[in-house]
């Protein structure tokens, strides 16, 4: 009966885990630290995988916050079977039975102050400005989904996940490996912003009357599928445009090596327009932007160890 229950809450806290999805946050964790080292010519594993600890605790986090609130809204209540994909929202643990409500709250509460303490080594160790990157990331993780502001369900969600995954977290990384800011790493991290804001942007599409009927009002809820492709198109632009204004900022022409992507946002684009309203279609475009957003982090990474002086 005792190994049951363990062996429940493992798989829960597994899947409320989801490790497959800490790409989102170790793709601009690596091309910061990356670029760090470019520029500074050394590197300290050891703090880059403690800032990825405490990273990764936070999202755990916030999915369990988010799982929570979801389910009370109803928005996971009302997602219908064929509307259920690998690319839409939510973990679905309670509905699952892996979690309770309780226990989501609990991993919720005991991860994000766990990742709170590591971040707070690091400032007082390491390096102290990290402070105010670590109570942004603290912020949006708690009240992605929470009262009072609920940024995910105020048509704000895109625009935390982008500034997060993208500038937040790339800086964050560079600072703690440098001690200081360049305007590089930040003109680095707006690609990857409008990426990862883009793939959660079509991974809503599959949760549209569900979200709707729960009243979680995100930007796909607001503009409609239709009017959404338009968005998806320019969120994408954006993250080609900045990749130029890195190129001629830095005069690094090897950062173009990540126009390599544009064909899968192409191919993307293509099936999102064609498909809007076909979820089982519109899969295509999902995993699609998710390898977009692998291949630009790969190709930014390579881009910048391109960079260093021979010998």
């Amino acid at each position: 009966m005792l190994h049951g229950q363990y062996k429940r809450l493992w798989a829960g806290f597994w899947q409320i885990a989801d490790p497959k999805i800490w790409i989102a946050s170790t793709v601009p964790m690596a091309v910061g630290a990356t670029i760090a080292y470019v520029h500074l010519g050394s590197f300290s594993w050891g703090w880059f995988f403690i800032g990825a600890a405490a990273i990764y605790l936070l999202e755990i986090g916030k999915n369990a916050i988010n799982e929570y609130i979801d389910y009370l809204s109803g928005v996971d209540r009302f997602v219908t079977p064929d509307k259920r994909t690998p690319f839409s929202g939510g973990k679905k643990t309670i509905i699952d039975s892996k979690l309770t409500l309780k226990e989501n709250l609990v991993i919720g509460s005991v991860t994000i102050t766990a990742g709170c303490l590591l971040g707070l080594y690091v400032v007082f160790t390491r390096e102290f400005n990290i402070l105010w990157i670590g109570l942004a990331g603290v912020f949006f993780a708690v009240f992605y989904s929470l009262p009072p502001f609920k940024f995910s369900y105020r048509g704000l969600g895109e625009l935390v996940v982008g500034f997060t995954f993208g500038p937040l977290i790339t800086t964050g990384s560079y600072l703690v490996q440098t001690h200081m800011i360049s305007i590089e790493v930040i003109l680095a991290s707006l690609p990857l912003g409008f990426i990862i804001a883009n793939v959660l942007w079509i991974n809503q599409y599959p949760d549209y009357e569900a979200d709707l009927k729960g009243g979680k009002m995100n930007g796909v809820v607001r503009l409609g599928r239709e009017k959404g492709v338009i968005v998806y198109v320019l969120l994408f632009g954006l993250a080609y445009l900045f990749l130029l204004t890195l190129t001629i900022f830095s005069r690094n022409p090897l950062w173009l090596l990540s126009f390599l992507s544009l064909p899968l946002s192409f191919k993307a684009v293509k099936v999102a327009r064609n498909h809007f309203d076909d979820i089982p279609r519109l899969i295509e475009a999902n995993a699609k932007t998710i390898q977009v957003y692998q291949l630009f982090g790969l190709t930014m990474i390579a881009a910048a160890l391109l960079s260093l002086p021979a010998g």
